[in-house]
């Protein structure tokens, strides 16, 4: 069996060992643009030996982010701030991935530093109006989002591939498509989220038709020796809401579209859910869809102990292993997960580092 630190290729590019960095939103972007925070945000990083580096949602168009800050890909203006970022993570070995996203009706917020709720901000105070499959607001009590027509459903679906050809110019080796946690994508697949009675709506095959589409239409645009994953919500956690096995219909679906690998996350498309969580509390996941649909996951969720990881791994719950906030405290977790598991050599730190770290005789 596989192990944390085996290499993994799919398509032409190897990752050096299955620890990825999961796509995190700073929230630290002016009119979509990357900036110096994001090279050494994400910089840092590949020198903490990485194999896989996944940039956050970055919005398609506008309206598509979740906040003002939100980094961007909507504009030909964008590719060279992002591409300082690739460039820095290639040179020291680590693939170069993003997220492209629409945050639909959860759009138009305030920095969750700053927010007193998750509450919408209104025109006056600098937002914009909300998009979604139907007019259904996230909280009780905020303005409805407006219900998408089926050719402003094309317009994201084409803002979808033209940031994926920009995605590409800009360097990078991994293609995500965001598909979870209550943004644009994920609430056309819950009934809780979907109320139309079109071609969009209703059924399991209207209700993931937007996805679907969208994948193909990214899929195409993007070069086939490279891999391509779609974050899910797996499941709402909640009574009549999107569930594991609709996740794993759906991943089968995907795979013959062209998707490589299920990023499997779950919820946050309805507030007010109580999760289960823990220590790997969504690993189960990841080993579901990787079983059922017989397709690559990740597995993500409060994964921090490097034991804990390469079981998950040697087991064949997941692929690849992608951490967020052990990352945020520890950028350099690849380096001391392979001396937690005697595996020292793994991970080799760039040399103005590494002849300091490493032993020498």
């Amino acid at each position: 069996m596989a192990g944390l630190f085996d290499p993994l290729t799919i398509k032409s590019i190897t990752l050096r060992n299955r620890i990825g960095v999961s796509p995190m939103c700073q929230y630290w972007s002016e009119d979509g643009m990357a900036s110096d925070w994001h090279l050494v945000h994400l910089g840092s990083r590949a020198i903490g030996g990485a194999g896989l580096i996944i940039a956050e949602a970055t919005a398609v168009e506008a309206r598509g982010r979740i906040t003002p800050q939100d980094a961007g890909l909507w504009s030909d203006d964008h590719i060279e701030p992002l591409a300082r970022t690739t460039r820095f993570m290639a040179q020291y070995g680590a693939v170069p991935g993003i997220q492209l996203a629409h945050a639909g009706r959860k759009a138009s917020t305030e920095q969750p530093w700053k927010r007193t709720r998750d509450k919408p901000l209104t025109i006056d105070q600098g937002g914009w109006e909300r998009v979604a499959p139907s007019p259904v607001p996230f909280r009780p009590g905020d303005t409805a989002p407006k219900e998408l027509t089926f050719l402003e459903i094309r317009d994201i679906q084409q803002a979808f591939h033209a940031a994926t050809i920009r995605a590409k110019e800009a360097g990078y080796s991994w293609l995500e498509f965001h598909g979870a946690h209550g943004y644009l994508a994920h609430s056309f697949h819950s009934p809780l989220s979907n109320k139309r009675t079109d071609q969009y709506g209703g059924s399991f095959e209207n209700r993931t038709r937007f996805t679907l589409e969208t994948v193909r239409i990214m899929r195409a645009a993007w070069p086939e020796n490279l891999p391509f994953s779609v974050r899910l919500s797996v499941t709402d956690w909640v009574e009549g809401g999107w569930t594991t096995e609709e996740s794993v219909e759906l991943s089968k679906l995907m795979k013959s579209e062209g998707v490589d690998l299920v990023d499997c996350s779950s919820g946050y498309g309805v507030p007010s859910v109580t999760y289960p969580v823990g220590q790997g509390w969504q690993v189960q996941l990841s080993e579901a869809v990787r079983n059922g649909a017989g397709i690559m996951t990740a597995a993500v969720g409060m994964i921090n102990d490097p034991a804990q990881a390469d079981a998950i791994i040697g087991e064949g719950r997941a692929d690849i292993v992608l951490l967020g906030s052990e990352m945020l405290r520890d950028p350099y977790w690849p380096f001391h997960a392979s001396i937690a598991l005697k595996k020292p050599g793994s991970v080799r730190m760039p040399l103005p580092y590494d002849y300091v770290i490493q032993p020498h005789g």
